[in-house]
């Protein structure tokens, strides 16, 4: 085993814990541009670390009562039935295959910096998209929240990226009066079938890595918990745009 695996786990679970975006923005590219992995195998192995990571979170969310199971019931309606397409296509056309792994490299980068532009600028992101919303009736609420995980669900399993800050932003936009923290744990609780389902599709077509999936998690646990410690006492307007241009950055770095 590389001893620089579990170092990323850790330096990953670090920024995790301090800002809350999801690892897969963070470990995928870290996979590909730094350790050399092919995409598809960084995503298979990162969407099972994020289903095993995302777990313990919603046991602690649930635990709490702070889970929307109606807005995880209508994000899986959506999510898993796109997933499963995904993977489809992901067999159809060879998940190891020369252009299947710079598909996936592209639309990671796309992603990454809309991620970053999402993290950088939520609040006037929010603001807009909940003048569209506001005055929504419930069932055109329903309705938009299955096709946001449509998109999430697609989005993830090709690129483990795409639940943290590009999902969180929608659902605040979609429920701007549910706790926050609602919304955190319905996020967190959702994508974990989702992630175990890629997971599970990716590591059937050989797209996963055993051993680095184990180092990762290794590292990436106290790093995290160490992360979450420190983020109470670290400003969060110095913390965002740093992850932001960080983010977008990378995601550039890929597309080119």
């Amino acid at each position: 085993m590389n001893p620089l695996y579990p170092i990323a786990g850790v330096l990953v679970g670090l920024l995790v814990g301090l800002t809350g975006v999801g690892g897969g923005s963070l470990m995928t590219p870290v996979l590909v541009l730094f350790f050399g992995f092919h995409p598809a195998t960084a995503v298979g192995t990162d969407l099972l670390y994020a289903s095993a990571t995302k777990l313990a979170g919603t046991g602690m969310h649930g635990w709490r009562g702070t889970v929307d199971w109606r807005i995880v019931r209508r994000l899986a309606s959506g999510s898993l039935p796109a997933c499963a397409v995904t993977l489809l296509i992901l067999w159809a056309a060879g998940i190891q295959s020369d252009k299947t792994n710079e598909t996936i490299a592209v639309v990671l980068g796309a992603v990454l910096v809309l991620t970053g532009i999402a993290t950088l600028f939520r609040t006037a992101v929010i603001a807009r998209l909940s003048r569209s919303t506001g005055g929504a009736s419930e069932a055109r609420m329903a309705v938009l929240t299955v096709l946001l995980g449509v998109v999430l669900g697609a989005l993830v399993t090709l690129t483990s990226v795409g639940a943290g800050a590009l999902g969180m932003t929608a659902l605040i936009a979609l429920y701007p009066r549910a706790p926050l923290a609602r919304l955190v744990g319905s996020d967190i609780a959702h994508a974990v079938p989702l992630t175990l389902l890629a997971g599970l599709g990716h590591l059937a077509m050989g797209s996963v890595n055993a051993g680095l999936l184990l180092a990762l998690l290794c590292g990436s646990i106290p790093g995290v918990l160490v992360g979450s410690y420190i983020a109470t006492r670290a400003p969060e307007r110095f913390l965002t745009p740093v992850l932001a241009v960080v983010l977008a950055v990378v995601g550039w770095r890929l597309l080119v």
